[in-house]
This record gives structure tokens, C-alpha cells and sequence, in this order.
């Protein structure tokens, strides 16, 4: 199973870089960060810095969107820096949340998502694309170009049934074994009715993680993300419904019946005052917490489950501990 880190890309960017070399010393192949430009600082430019100070580390947005970012924008960003390191960038692509509504916008339509990853792969394998009656091809990308990675994020039924039609791997944001794998399920059934090898669809589980031997200290570090995970039940439950009847699972609608709104001024940050509903049950299964032992025995689970890869959402007040714990005790016990 590889092992991914995910960052914030708070000031000041040398953190960032550092923490992702730190991860690739521990044996992390992976290096994500959230894509929300007004809440935090330019990620693109700062994947060039970590994919230069790095050798194996596959770098990219943990999730960018198509509505802040042009799409043939997006398709040379990857195009330049597959040009200058190689084929170490990778796309996680969503809806949009944060970087949308803190200007005031709403989070794309899915189908206008899976348009946008079909046109930033396409036009970063070379090819011309038709954009609103206009072709459109790159003249600098050699012939054959390159095979962009595009994993998807989401939780609900259609947003799973787009994933499964359209990406090239899948991103679950919680580590709840219950709900991995009803969600696997919905995009390899998704894949299949498309006509693709389900299979082929890498699994990806994120979820923050702290290795310690307190729990309650670290319920409260992680607690923030009942919150950020809340915003995107919230939708749901508004589309499907929180009954017997629903499509979701009767876990994700529950703990949200507390939600009184979300302030995005604290978003994914240890401490968040707009968490104060989410149980320690919700932090118990979303998250992964406790002694490394702990750590081993959940990550194993999900591993058997199918997981691909597993990414760790840095954002607590122990993070080189964290990282160091994984490199010395879990890392080597899961792929030992």
C-alpha cells in the first residue's frame, strides 16, 4: 500500500516543502494539499519547489476544481511540470467547496466536472480538444504527451457513479471502514456499467492521523474534520434525504442532525469552533488516532479491504512525530 501526506499550504511555503521531504524520508510516496487559494497560498507553485527537493514523491492537488481555474490552465500547469520532473504530478479533482464559496460561487455540477477531467487529460496527453466551437491543443507537447493521473473525490451516489465512469482512481476522505466499502462498491459498479476494468480505479482513503497515547488530546486535534466532512453530508442530505429511504448511509446523516453552520475562516484546522456537534464516535471512525499499534491495526483492515493507497491529513500540533512514527513503526508493518 503506498502512503500519502496531505498539507495545507500555510505560510510559510518552506513548512510545506519540508514536510513533504520529511514524509519521503519515512517512506511517503505521495505528497497532496488542499487547492483553496483565497484561504491559503498558491499551491502550484509550491508542488515545483517540492517535486525539485524530492525524488520519488508524486505531487498534486488533494482536490483542485473547475470553476477557479481555467481548465486549459489547469492541463499546462500538469503539462509544465511533467516537463520538468517527469511523470510525478497527479490530478484529485472535485467539486469545489471552500475555494468556491468563500468567493461567494457554488461548487461545480458534476457533469461539468467530468468534462473538465476529460479535457485536462486529453489535452495534456497531446491531443486537440473542441472547447465551446474552438479547437484547442497545446503546439509544445510532443506527440503522445502524457497520461495525466485523475483521481476523483465524493461521497454521494452520483458523485461515486462519476467517479467510476470517468477517473482513474478514487478518493474516499474518512477511514471508516462501513462506509469505504459501500462507496467502493458504487464506483466499481459505476466502472462496470461504463465498461471499464474496475480494478484499474485506484482506491485512495484520507484521513487526519495522529500517533500518541492520548486519546481525548487527540479527539480534540482532530475533531475539525467531523466539520469539513459535515459540509459535504450537508449537501447530500439536502439531495437524498436522511431517512430509512435515503441512499446514504444512516452514519453520515446522524452526526450532522447538530450542525448549526460552518465558519470558513477555520477551515481544516485543529480547534475549529464550528465542530463543537461532531461525537467522539465520528472522530473515533473517520479519523485514525492511537498508538502506532492502533494505527497498524486499522490501516490493515483497510488494506484488505482494497485500499491502494492511504494519505494522512497533517494538520495537528504533532506532525513530525507523526510522520517520524509512520516511517519507524507503521509503514514497515503494513508493507513488511
Amino acid at each position: 500500500m503506498d502512503f500519502g501526506v496531505v498539507l495545507q499550504t500555510d505560510p510559510p511555503a518552506r513548512r510545506v516543502i519540508e514536510l513533504a521531504k520529511l514524509g519521503e524520508a519515512n517512506g511517503f510516496s505521495y505528497a497532496w494539499t488542499f487547492d483553496s487559494h483565497v484561504l491559503w497560498q498558491e499551491p502550484f507553485v509550491i508542488y515545483s519547489q517540492i517535486l525539485a527537493q524530492t525524488e520519488r514523491m508524486i505531487v498534486g492537488p488533494m482536490v483542485t476544481n473547475p470553476g477557479t481555474r481555467d481548465w486549459t490552465v489547469l492541463a499546462s500547469l500538469f503539462a509544465t511540470l511533467n516537463d520538468m520532473f517527469g511523470p510525478r504530478p497527479i490530478c484529485g479533482m472535485g467539486r469545489g467547496d471552500s475555494a468556491l464559496r468563500v468567493i461567494g460561487k457554488k461548487p461545480y455540477t458534476l457533469a461539468n466536472m467530468a468534462k473538465s477531467m476529460k479535457v485536462i487529460k486529453e489535452l495534456v496527453a497531446g491531443q486537440e480538444v473542441d472547447l465551446n466551437g474552438t479547437p484547442v491543443k497545446f503546439p509544445w507537447i510532443p506527440e503522445g504527451g502524457w497520461d495525466l493521473p485523475m483521481w476523483g473525490a465524493g461521497y454521494g451516489p452520483k458523485a461515486l457513479d462519476t467517479v467510476g465512469r470517468h477517473a482513474d482512481g478514487f478518493i474516499l476522505q474518512l477511514a471508516d471502514p462501513q462506509i469505504l466499502e459501500w462507496t467502493m462498491a458504487a464506483v466499481r459498479a459505476a466502472a462496470v456499467d461504463e465498461g471499464r476494468k474496475p480494478d484499474d480505479i485506484s482506491i485512495c482513503v484520507v484521513a487526519p492521523d495522529y500517533v500518541g497515547d492520548d486519546i481525548a488530546h487527540q479527539r480534540e486535534q482532530l475533531r475539525w474534520f467531523g466539520g469539513m466532512v459535515g459540509n459535504h453530508v450537508h449537501d447530500m442530505v439536502k439531495r437524498y434525504g436522511s431517512d430509512d429511504t435515503s441512499k446514504i448511509p444512516k452514519v453520515l446523516a446522524d452526526y450532522i442532525a447538530a450542525r448549526e453552520g460552518y465558519d470558513y475562516a477555520h477551515h481544516g484546522k485543529a480547534g475549529n469552533p464550528s465542530t463543537d456537534f461532531v461525537p467522539d464516535e465520528i472522530v473515533d471512525r473517520f479519523c485514525v488516532l492511537g498508538s502506532a499499534e492502533d494505527h497498524i491495526a486499522k490501516l490493515t483492515q483497510l488494506k484488505g479491504l482494497g485500499v491502494d493507497q492511504f494519505g494522512i491529513y497533517l494538520m495537528h500540533d504533532d506532525e513530525e512525530a507523526t510522520l517520524r512514527a509512520y516511517g519507524d513503526q507503521v509503514i514497515p508493518a503494513i508493507n513488511g
